[in-house]
């Protein structure tokens, strides 16, 4: 693992999705799909740390990324925040 967790984030056209790229290995599939913090819940040990955040409608883990919908009345500057956070809590 790296010294250091970086985490960047991009804004699709479509303004519910979002994509954190990292320089982590998030998963060892091809990707993970949850369509919902119900299937977050039962997912993955990191589907479920990223489960009890607040706005996230839909997550897809992939080896370097998170691809995240949020819920139409959510901020993404406070999901990312806490999505950064829970990050490190998980991998540090």
């Amino acid at each position: 693992m790296s010294e250091y967790i970086e985490l960047e984030s991009e804004l699709s056209d479509d303004e519910a999705l979002m994509t954190i790229l990292t320089n982590l290995t998030l998963t060892h599939q091809a990707e993970e799909v949850y369509a919902s913090q119900e299937e977050m819940e039962e997912g993955s040990p990191l589907a479920h740390a990223l489960a009890i955040i607040p706005g996230i409608a839909q997550l897809v883990i992939t080896p370097n990324a998170l691809h995240l919908r949020k819920e139409p009345d959510a901020d993404w500057h406070a999901i990312f925040a806490d999505v950064s956070a829970a990050i490190k809590d998980f991998f540090l």
